[in-house]
């Protein structure tokens, strides 16, 4: 039964309720917008890597078609 009173530590502030309460509300918000632009840049990032993944497949299959292509031709 060690863990049970973990965050339930009731603490003293100096401070005022009403500004502590606008601290931590302005401390949660700008934790939670941060947090979402970093999702949001990670969703970019794997968009491009998906887009440049299938861009470089479609690049390696042009040329093989066209080493196929000079092989048919260079063999005349």
């Amino acid at each position: 039964m060690l863990g049970l009173n973990m965050g339930t530590d009731d603490k003293e502030y100096k401070s005022p309720p009403r500004k502590l309460i606008t601290f931590f509300t302005k401390s949660r918000d700008n934790w939670k917008t941060k947090y979402q632009d970093l999702k949001h840049k990670m969703k970019l990032m794997q968009n491009k890597i998906a887009y440049l993944e299938k861009r470089k497949a479609h690049f390696n299959q042009r040329i093989k078609e066209l080493q196929h292509e000079f092989g048919i031709w260079y063999r005349k």
